[in-house]
Order: structure tokens, then C-alpha cells, then sequence
């Protein structure tokens, strides 16, 4: 969760996210490098007045300076295309949910379980309880197992919208007419938010999104007592 005057991100519960986070760091010591590089380039250049005239013509800084750029590109690039094939990877997942956004609510669909599925809306300021959020707090949440692959369709019924949870380090655009596919695997038990991220009409900031995880044994008792209310 967010707080205020957060310089990072939010801490990682899915093996995905602490990929990112670790590249995050990989390429921003890179940029670093780079930067104070720089910085003493232009600070030597206007403090000094000395000129050397082997560096005015000189083939071997030539070479250096376009072959390093290329191993640090590589190096940038090794890592983000492996980040990138493990998110489009589908092992197998436990569990298929469809979430189809509305304006501006989400609706789900436990595909592996029959009858299953509802409405998600924000929970208005004036009914919130001591202990959840502002503009974050859906009235019923995404339940999913933990330690699970899970597979998320992500489509839309009007406009586009958007299905992003930060910790989760997943970010899918709901397009109508199309179904895309996100998958993760939550780590920890708790109850993660996200909002649509993408802009969706004169309510696109109230349709969050609340991801709850618990262990397999919680959450089979959970849809059991779902079945029996609907």
C-alpha cells in the first residue's frame, strides 16, 4: 500500500514485481553512472582552459565511445527481455477469473467455478470503515489463492479501461471486442488495490480495484459460502 510522500515503489507480493523492482535499480545505477559521467565532462570542459591535442583527433577515444554506449544498451536489454517473457509466461494457472469493465465499476466471472461472478463498486467516503481507504475500497473484493497461478481476462463492455494492481506489478488495458490476458502469483496473504489507468469518462477515478489473497483452504471455504448466498 501507498503512503503518503512514497519516493519508491510499493513493496513487491508477486515474483513478477520483485523482477521489477530489481531491474528498476539495475538500469537507474546505469543512469547514475552515466549522469556523473557526464557531469564531470562538462564541469572539466568549462573549468579548465587547457587543451590536449590528443583528444582533439584521436581514433582510439572514437572507438571507446561508440562501443561502450552498445554494452551498456546490451546490458539494459539482457535483463528487460527476460523481465518481459516472464510476464507473458502461462504455466498452467489454478484459477481463471474475467474481469470486464463498466462505467465505471469492474465486474468478475470465476471461470473454474459455476455461478460465480458480481459486481465491484467503490465503497462511498460516507461508508467507509475505520481501517479502509478513500477512492481504493471496492464493496466486494477479487478473492484469489495464494501461492497460485492465476490468469485474469481482461476485457471491456463500452470504453477502454484499464486493470493495474502496483504490487502485483500487472497492467492490463481492457479493450471492448478484445480479450487480453494477464497472469500472476500473490505471494503473501493481504488485500492489494488499483485503480483504472486508463481514462474512461467523468468517473474514471472511482473504479478501483481490490485484490484480496488467502491460503487455498480460506479461499475454497469462500467461494463455498459465495455459492450458497447467490
Amino acid at each position: 500500500m501507498a503512503h503518503p510522500a512514497q519516493l519508491g515503489f510499493q513493496d513487491a507480493a508477486s515474483p513478477v514485481m520483485e523482477e521489477l523492482l530489481h531491474f528498476h535499480d539495475h538500469a537507474l545505477m546505469i543512469v547514475f553512472m552515466i549522469s556523473t559521467l557526464v557531469l564531470y565532462i562538462i564541469i572539466a570542459m568549462v573549468s579548465t582552459t587547457l587543451t590536449n591535442k590528443y583528444i582533439l583527433d584521436s581514433q582510439e577515444i572514437e572507438i571507446v565511445w561508440t562501443i561502450l554506449p552498445a554494452i551498456i544498451l546490451v546490458l539494459i536489454a539482457l535483463p528487460s527481455l527476460r523481465i518481459l517473457y516472464l510476464m507473458d509466461e502461462i504455466n498452467d494457472p489454478h484459477l481463471t477469473v474475467k474481469a470486464m469493465g463498466h462505467q465505471w465499476y469492474w465486474s468478475y466471472e470465476y471461470s473454474d467455478i459455476h455461478n460465480l461472478s458480481f459486481d465491484s463498486f467503490m465503497v462511498p467516503t460516507e461508508y467507509l470503515t475505520p481501517g479502509q481507504f478513500r477512492l481504493l475500497e471496492a464493496d466486494f473484493r477479487l478473492v484469489v489463492p495464494m501461492e497460485s497461478p492465476v490468469r485474469v481476462l481482461v476485457s471491456s463492455d463500452d470504453v477502454l479501461h484499464s486493470w493495474a494492481v502496483p504490487a502485483l506489478g500487472v497492467k492490463m488495458d481492457a479493450v471492448p471486442g478484445r480479450l487480453n490476458q494477464v497472469t500472476f502469483m500473490i505471494t503473501r496473504p493481504g488485500v492489494f488495490y488499483g485503480q483504472c489507468s486508463e481514462i474512461c469518462g467523468a468517473n474514471h477515478s472511482f473504479m478501483p480495484i481490490a485484490v484480496e489473497t488467502m491460503p487455498l483452504k480460506n479461499f475454497e471455504f469462500w467461494s463455498s459460502l459465495e455459492l450458497v448466498s447467490a
